[in-house]
């Protein structure tokens, strides 16, 4: 036996329903209060900074590493070609 029950009610009617308080008022403060802080940073906005706490050090060491990268590349692709040589 299967019984199913369908209830048509608005998230207004089962909050008063369940007792729970409104909290309208305090989101919509809350989202001005959001609001208000993003447009504001917007004038402030230095990429710069938003990057720094990610950055270890400054760049770099990420042109280090990048450079340590391309040559042990080109150090396996002389070594490969190198390979092919002493083959008969």
């Amino acid at each position: 036996m299967k019984i199913n029950i369908e209830i048509d009610i608005s998230p207004e009617e089962l909050r008063r329903f369940l007792g729970l308080p409104d909290v309208t008022a305090i989101q919509q403060e809350l989202m001005e209060e959001i609001r208000k802080r993003v447009t504001d940073g917007v004038t402030d906005y230095d990429p710069v900074k938003l990057m720094e706490p990610f950055l270890t050090g400054n760049l770099k060491s990420f042109e280090t590493m990048q450079n340590l990268f391309w040559k042990s590349m080109k150090d396996v692709g002389s070594k490969s070609g190198d390979s092919d040589k002493e083959k008969p």
